[in-house]
């Protein structure tokens, strides 16, 4: 089959190797417990579910939307940023409804991007944040990003040493995979770093409201000054339980927020208005399902990692999101995250991403995911632990 010259520029999916492992294994009817796929396993909080149900009765709302959203979730969304953050946005041009934070991220890079501009992104990160550019035809600039390393300095080095200078950076705290968190002195000293050298900064936040132990995920808009340089996307998926529902939002800069308008413009009717209006009774209502959310977050958290340590593998408690970034145990770090991770499925029916999926700095990694009740994770933990303890014979199978 004939490769198109974008195709071309895709790696193969890794991910894909483990799905086909885990599918295998299921097929054989094998009981593999599954802490891949960011994919949360909860349902949306019923008063969202309703507002959905009530608006899609009304036959009004089934017309064609507006692609940059409708007039009352830009103003939830505005509202929500002034609640959350102290951040005044104008919702008519400093903020844009999404097709899900993965299409906004992507229709920004097509609308930005110059043949063999430069950006700069995290290493590892979640695919799209790279992805994207190098569809749109950037060329990428990794900075590694690991607890032991200082993520500024290697940033300030590698553009030091980039000619032409990179015209876009792009974070993401809490970071997907790693889980690493930062603080507004952070994104103080990233906004003074791209003023001058004259960078656009795209801020990535989806799991800012999935944080544990007294941590508080800030946002790059609460710097003064962070508008004239910075948007910033967010998504209701991990927040509110709604991953299928593809809502998000871009809000900031008002020329990065003009773009994106102006393509989407092109591309897309927006999302269907009966989901646009559940999203904004959830971002207006209630949050005590956000709490609850949080809580079972944590717990599952707790319950992973006391249970690995207890069974021999020691990995960081995160702070936040809904991700455990586990160093691969030492005994099997040499064969790499995508040949421990088959293992994993092979000899303790548990499936993990493995860390080179999302870049190469991510191969002494495996990401786990907080997908599973308390039960599952125990039972996952037990069925490691006998893998564990049987490591040297397996490794020489």
């Amino acid at each position: 089959m004939e490769e198109f010259h974008l195709i071309q520029r895709l790696p193969p999916y890794v991910f894909s190797v483990v799905n086909e492992l885990k599918y295998a294994a299921r097929q054989r009817g094998e009981d593999v417990i599954d802490f891949g796929m960011g994919n949360p396993d909860q349902s949306t909080p019923q008063h969202i579910i309703d507002k959905l149900c009530e608006a899609a009765k009304d036959g009004r709302n089934h017309r064609y939307s507006l692609s940059r959203g409708i007039n009352g979730l830009r103003r939830a969304v505005c509202a929500f940023y002034q609640r959350r953050f102290d951040v005044d946005l104008d919702p008519s041009s400093e903020a844009i409804v999404t097709i899900g934070s993965k299409e906004g991220l992507s229709h920004l890079a097509l609308a930005i991007t110059e043949p063999g501009m430069n950006v700069v992104v995290p290493s590892p990160t979640y695919p799209i944040h790279e992805y994207s550019f190098i569809i749109a035809g950037a060329d990428i600039l990794r900075v590694p990003i690991h607890r032991d390393r200082d993520f500024f300095e290697d940033l300030q080095n590698a553009v030091a040493d980039c000619w032409p200078t990179p015209k876009v950076l792009l974070v993401n705290f809490p970071s997907n995979p790693t889980a690493q968190v930062v603080d507004l002195e952070f994104y103080q000293k990233v906004v003074e770093f791209a003023r001058e050298h004259k960078m656009w900064v795209i801020s990535d936040i989806a799991y800012s409201e999935i944080c544990f132990d007294d941590y508080k995920a800030p946002s790059i808009l609460q710097v003064p000054g962070a508008k004239d340089l910075a948007v910033e996307f967010y998504s209701l998926s991990k927040t509110y339980n709604m991953p299928g529902w593809r809502v998000g939002f871009a809000v900031g800069n008002q020329t990065l927020i003009h773009a994106l308008t102006r393509i989407k413009s092109y591309l897309d009717y927006g999302m269907f208005q009966p989901i646009q209006i559940a999203a904004t009774v959830a971002l207006n209502g209630p949050q005590d399902c956000v709490d609850d959310i949080v809580a079972m977050y944590k717990s599952r958290r707790d319950v992973l990692c006391d249970g690995l340590a207890a069974a021999g593998w020691s990995i960081e408690r995160p702070k936040a999101s809904m991700f455990a970034w586990a160093e691969i145990p030492e005994e099997f770090k040499k064969m790499g995250s995508l040949e421990f991770s088959k293992l994993l499925i092979k000899e303790a029916q548990v499936a993990v991403s493995p860390g080179v999926g999302f870049g190469r700095y991510g191969d002494d990694h495996v990401r786990i995911a907080l997908i599973e009740n308390e039960h599952r994770t125990r039972q996952a933990i037990r069925s490691i632990k006998r893998f564990l303890h049987a490591g040297g014979d397996t490794q020489a199978d």
